[in-house]
C-alpha cells in the first residue's frame, strides 16, 4: 500500500494529467464526459502515477511486459512468427450503471438471434412470412442446408458469441458486428485483466471491479449441462499454431481444463466422438471449436477440408456430442442480416433492440440498391457476406474515398450481383485516453464484449470485455480497422465484489492426482522436443570443445590432429557443417560458425527453432518460463565461444525448469524419453568416435568432455587417463547420469509407467525393446565394448523409438481398428 505522501504525489500527477487531456479532447470522450473529479478515473491514473511517475511511457512498458510475461500472443494471417499482444496500461472504466443496460442489451440481442437461427433450420416462418428474404438464406455461403431441421444437442444453437460495440458522441452504444462462427478474444480479456492486475495492483479493490472468472464458470458449467454423461470431458478444437488467435486458444484450454485438440486428434466411431491419447480412445461429451463451420466435417459439409472431423455432424444428430456453437450459426453474421434485424426484433420481441445495429442496407433489394447508389459518398460499401465481390477488391471502403475509375468498377459490378454488396453508415466513435509519446492522447475505440450461455439457459455476459483501440485521431469506425492497441475494460462499482476463482474452494475436501487425459499428439510433441533440445545440447558440446581447441591452439596446449578430424567428423556426419578445407584454425571456425547458427543447414540455431515450434504447439502443457526459454532469440553478440556459452546456459536452464517444475505426470514422462534416447544415442556416437581400441590421451579427454565426465573420472581415478575405465564410466555405469546404462535405465522405467492396453500382464512391444536393451548394457563389461556392440545398442534404441512411436502416437485410421483402443 503507497504511503500517504505517495499518494499526495501521485494524485496530483493524475489531476494535471486530467486537467492536460480534457483541455485538448471534445466532452464526448469517455474520460471528459465524466467530468474532471470523476474519482474512478482519478483512482486510476493515480495508479499509474504510483507505478511510474511522471514517465507514462514506463506504465505502457510495464504492462507490455506483464502481457509479454503471461505469454500473449498474436499472428497476423501470412506471418510465421507471432507479435506480442499490444496492451495499453489505461483501462476503459465504465460505471456499473452503464453496463447493466449494455449487458440487458446483450442478452437481449442473443436471445433474438437464437430465435431467428432456430425458426431458419426450421419451420422459416420467417422466410414465408416476408420477414426476411429466401435469396438472404439459401444464397448465403454461411447456411449450411445439411444442418436444417437437425435439433442440436440441449436445443440451443448458440453457447458463446462475442459483439463488437461502438459508443458514439453523445455516449451511446451500437453494435457494429456479431461473431458467432467462432468468437475469438475472450482469452485476450482474461490475459489484458491479468496483465493490468499485475501492473495497477491496488485498482481492483479501490475501485470494486467486476471479475472475470464467474463468466468462465457459467459457460462451461452452461456446456456440461447439456452433456449426457455427469462428468462430461470437454475439449477447444484448435485450427493449430498458424491460426490468428493460438496463443489465446491455449490459455483458454488452460484456464478451463479443456483439452486443446486438433482434428487429427478426434475420431468418430459409432457416433460417438473421440479423442486419440497415449491410453487409447477417449470419449468427447463437448467441442468448443475455433474452425470455420464449414470445415468442420469433410463427410457432411466441405469434402476438402484436412482438418475436421468425419463424422462430426452425425455424432451430433445422435445427441451425443455438444457442439459450441451450433454449425451454421454464421448465418446470421453477415452484414446482409443486420439490415433485417430490426424488423426480426419487431416481429419476435415486439419492440426495437436495445442495442441498436448500425443502419444498413442490403442491395439484393431493389429499392434498398437505388438509395445506397444515390448515397454513395455518405455510405460505407462492404461485401454482403464476407467473400469479396469484384467491385470492392480491397475490401469494405468509404464510398467519398473512390475515384473515379473504382466508382465505376464498383456501380458495375453492383448492377450485376447486387446482392454481394451492402451500405452503411459512417459511424462515429468517441475516444479514451491512451499512452502516446510519453502522454495521455485521444484515440477512437470499439469494444468487443462476450456473452455465454449457463447451465440455467440464461445469458451471462462478461464484465467488460476488451476495447481495440485505434492508431489515429480519426473517430469513424471504418478508418480504425481493428485497431492497433487493446485495453482491459474494467466494470466498477460502490459495493465490494467477491473473491471468485475456477479453481477449488480453499475448504474443499475433494482430492484428485488423477493429471487427466494426455492426446497422441500432445505426448509427440513432448517427446520430439525432450530430443531436439538433447540434440541441440550435444552438437553445441562438440562446437564448444572444437572451439575451446582452436583457442587452446595459440598456447600450445591444443588437441591432436586425429581428434580434431573426429570432432570435425561428428559435425559433418550430422549435417550440420561441409566438410572443412584443413584443420587449420580459420577453417574450424568456419566450420563451426556454421555449425551453430547457419539456418540453412542442421544447425544448433535449425533444432532450436523445431524446439521451438513444438513449444508454440505445446504451450498449454508448458510453464510461461520455459516457452519464454524456448521461443528467446539466437544469441548474435560476442565471439562464437560467447554465444556457445550463452545457449549453453539456456540449454541448462530448460533441462532445469523440466527436471523441478514438470509434474512427474505421463507428459513428462513423455518428455524426459525423448531426452533418453537422444542422450544415449549421442553418448553412443561419441564413445564410438573417441573409444576405440586405438583412443590416445587427446580422444579419451575429450570423450569426458562430450559425456560431462571429466569430474567423476578425476575423483574415481587419480592416476590418469586410460580406455577401459572411460568406456566403463560412460557406458556401464548405471550411476552416471550421462551414461548409456543410466539412459537404459530411465528408458524402461519410464515405459514401465506409461498406460498399456491389455490387462495380461504381458510387455507390451516397446517394453520389450527397453528391457533387451537395459539386459545388454547389465551383461556387458567395459573390456567387450567394441564397434559391434554399439551398433547393435544403436539399432535397439532405432527400434525402440519406432515402437513407442507406433503405440502411442496414434496415426490414421488403423489405431481405431486395435483391440483394447476404445475407452470411456
Amino acid at each position: 500500500m503507497a504511503s500517504a505522501a505517495t499518494l499526495f504525489d501521485a494524485g496530483t500527477i493524475a489531476d494535471r494529467w486530467i486537467a492536460d487531456y480534457c483541455a485538448h479532447v471534445p466532452r464526448s470522450d469517455v474520460l471528459c464526459a465524466r467530468g474532471r473529479q470523476d474519482a474512478a478515473w482519478s483512482a486510476l491514473l493515480e495508479e499509474l502515477a504510483g507505478v511510474s511517475g511522471e514517465g507514462l511511457d514506463v506504465a505502457r512498458e510495464r504492462a507490455q511486459r506483464h502481457a509479454e510475461d503471461i505469454g500473449t500472443g498474436f499472428r497476423i494471417a501470412g506471418e510465421g512468427e507471432e507479435r506480442p499482444w499490444p496492451l495499453s496500461p489505461v483501462p476503459l472504466l465504465l460505471e456499473k450503471a452503464e453496463w447493466d443496460g449494455i449487458a440487458a442489451g446483450v442478452a437481449e440481442r442473443a436471445e433474438l438471434l437464437e430465435a431467428v437461427l432456430q425458426d431458419l433450420y426450421g419451420p422459416a416462418w420467417l422466410v414465408a412470412d416476408g420477414h426476411v428474404p429466401a435469396a438472404l438464406v439459401t444464397g448465403s455461403p454461411f447456411f449450411l442446408r445439411p444442418l436444417t431441421h437437425l435439433e442440436p444437442p440441449g436445443g440451443c444453437h448458440l453457447q458463446f458469441i462475442a459483439f463488437d460495440l461502438g459508443r458514439g458522441p453523445a455516449g451511446e452504444w451500437r453494435v457494429l458486428a456479431d461473431h458467432l462462427r467462432a468468437p475469438a478474444g475472450a482469452g485476450y480479456a482474461l490475459e489484458n485483466r491479468l496483465a493490468m492486475a499485475r501492473t495497477l495492483g491496488g485498482l481492483q479493490t479501490r475501485l470494486n471491479i467486476e471479475r472475470h472468472a464467474p463468466f468462465f464458470a457459467a459457460f462451461r458449467e452452461g456446456l456440461a449441462e447439456r452433456c449426457r454423461r455427469a462428468e462430461p470431458r470437454m475439449a477447444l478444437l484448435t485450427p493449430g499454431r498458424f491460426n490468428p488467435s493460438y496463443a489465446e486458444q491455449a490459455h483458454l484450454a488452460r484456464y478451463l481444463g479443456f483439452l486443446l485438440v486438433e482434428g487429427p486428434d478426434l475420431a468418430v466411431l459409432d457416433d460417438q466422438l473421440y479423442v486419440r491419447t497415449i491410453a487409447g480412445l477417449k470419449r468427447i461429451d463437448a467441442l468448443w471449436h475455433r474452425l470455420d463451420p464449414r470445415l468442420l466435417d469433410p463427410l457432411a459439409l466441405d469434402a476438402t477440408s484436412s482438418i475436421g472431423v468425419p463424422g462430426l455432424i452425425d455424432a451430433m444428430a445422435a445427441g451425443n456430442v455438444v457442439i459450441a456453437n451450433a454449425p451454421g450459426v454464421g448465418l446470421l453474421e453477415s452484414p446482409a442480416f443486420e439490415a433485417f434485424l430490426p424488423r426480426l426484433a419487431r416481429a419476435i420481441n415486439g419492440g426495437p433492440l436495445r442495442l441498436p445495429t448500425i443502419a444498413t442496407w442490403w442491395c439484393g433489394q431493389e429499392t434498398e440498391r437505388a438509395y445506397v447508389t444515390d448515397n454513395l459518398d455518405s455510405l460505407l460499401i462492404a461485401p454482403a457476406f464476407g467473400a469479396t465481390p469484384l467491385g470492392l477488391p480491397g475490401g469494405a471502403v468509404l464510398g467519398a474515398t473512390l475515384d473515379s475509375a473504382a466508382r465505376a468498377a464498383l456501380l458495375d459490378d453492383m448492377a450485376r450481383r447486387p446482392q454481394d454488396y451492402v451500405g452503411q453508415e459512417v459511424v462515429r466513435l468517441s475516444t479514451m485516453p491512451v499512452v502516446a509519446e510519453d502522454a495521455l492522447s485521444a484515440r477512437p475505440f470499439t469494444l468487443r464484449v462476450f456473452a455465454a450461455r449457463g447451465a440455467d439457459g440464461q445469458w451471462t455476459v462478461l464484465p467488460g470485455g476488451f476495447a481495440r483501440i485505434g492508431e489515429h485521431a480519426d473517430p469513424r469506425a471504418a478508418v480504425m480497422g481493428e485497431g492497433i492497441w487493446s485495453a482491459d475494460v474494467c466494470i466498477h462499482g460502490p459495493d465490494p465484489v467477491p473473491s471468485v476463482s475456477l479453481l477449488p474452494s480453499g475448504d474443499t475436501t475433494q482430492l484428485r492426482r488423477n493429471p487427466g487425459t494426455l492426446p497422441s499428439r500432445v505426448a509427440d510433441n513432448l517427446f520430439w522436443l525432450g530430443r531436439y533440445l538433447e540434440r541441440g545440447e550435444a552438437l553445441l558440446g562438440v562446437l564448444r570443445v572444437l572451439l575451446g581447441h582452436s583457442i587452446s591452439a595459440d598456447t600450445g596446449a591444443a588437441l591432436a590432429g586425429a581428434t580434431v578430424a573426429r570432432l570435425a567428423g561428428l559435425v559433418v556426419a550430422g549435417g550440420s557443417a561441409p566438410e572443412p578445407k584443413t584443420l587449420k584454425r580459420a577453417d574450424l571456425t568456419a566450420l563451426a560458425r556454421t555449425a551453430l547458427e547457419d539456418a540453412s543447414s542442421y544447425s544448433v540455431r535449425a533444432i532450436n527453432a523445431q524446439a521451438r515450434l513444438i513449444g508454440e504447439v505445446s504451450r498449454e502443457r508448458l510453464s510461461a518460463d520455459m516457452v519464454q526459454l524456448l521461443d528467446a532469440p539466437f544469441p548474435t553478440h560476442g565471439v562464437l565461444l560467447d554465444k556457445a556459452g550463452t545457449l549453453q546456459r539456456r540449454y541448462s536452464a530448460i533441462a532445469g525448469l523440466a527436471a523441478e517444475h514438470m509434474a512427474r505426470t505421463d507428459a513428462w514422462r513423455f518428455h524426459d524419453l525423448g531426452r533418453r534416447i537422444e542422450r544415449a544415442l549421442a553418448a553412443i556416437r561419441f564413445v564410438r568416435a573417441f573409444g576405440g581400441p586405438d583412443a590416445t590421451a587427446d580422444d579419451l579427454s575429450t570423450l569426458l568432455d562430450l559425456m560431462d565426465s571429466q569430474i567423476s573420472y578425476r575423483q574415481r581415478y587419480l592416476t590418469g587417463i586410460a580406455r577401459v575405465p572411460v568406456l566403463d564410466l560412460v557406458t556401464l555405469d548405471p550411476g552416471n547420469p550421462r551414461a548409456i546404462a543410466f539412459q537404459a535405465a530411465a528408458i524402461s522405467a519410464h515405459l514401465n509407467k506409461l498406460p498399456v492396453l491389455s490387462d495380461d500382464g504381458l510387455a507390451e512391444r516397446q517394453q520389450e525393446h527397453a528391457r533387451e536393451l537395459a539386459a545388454a548394457l547389465v551383461t556387458a563389461k567395459a573390456t567387450g565394448i567394441d564397434d559391434s556392440f554399439l551398433w547393435g545398442l544403436e539399432t535397439r534404441l532405432f527400434e525402440l523409438s519406432n515402437a513407442v512411436a507406433r503405440r502411442y502416437f496414434l496415426q490414421g485410421a488403423e489405431p481405431l481398428r486395435a483391440a483394447g483402443m476404445i475407452l470411456a
